[in-house]
């Protein structure tokens, strides 16, 4: 089998977890430098106060989905900053064509 026969549907296969998913395949590592895992995602650590009863929600609907629930609220996250930044950007693009309708009405009245 060639290396790219291999890799044939790998992508699928992590995703349906028959790659990865095996215990004898998985070891924690003994010195993890956080740091630098933060680095190399770009990520900032901060600290948030929610209810209980909402980490207790987003941890089943994590284990549901097979994540971590801190994976799972940054995905949250940013999809709602995605879809705000869109909907501002919508909302503002809708101004500047009524200023400039506006505009072209008074230019079009004044002839």
């Amino acid at each position: 089998m060639t290396k790219r026969d291999a890799s044939k549907g790998t992508n699928e296969a992590w995703e349906s977890r028959e790659l990865g998913a095996s215990e004898a395949h998985v070891r924690v590592p003994k010195d993890v430098d956080e740091e630098a895992i933060d680095d190399a995602l770009d990520l900032h650590p901060i600290s948030i106060r929610l209810q209980r009863s909402l980490i207790e929600d987003f941890k089943e609907i994590a284990r549901i989905h097979g994540l971590g629930y801190q994976p799972l609220i940054r995905q949250i996250l940013t999809r709602f900053v995605e879809a705000e930044k869109k909907r501002i950007l919508r909302e503002r693009s809708e101004e500047i064509e009524a200023a400039a309708d506006d505009d072209n009405d008074r230019v079009a009245a004044a002839n």
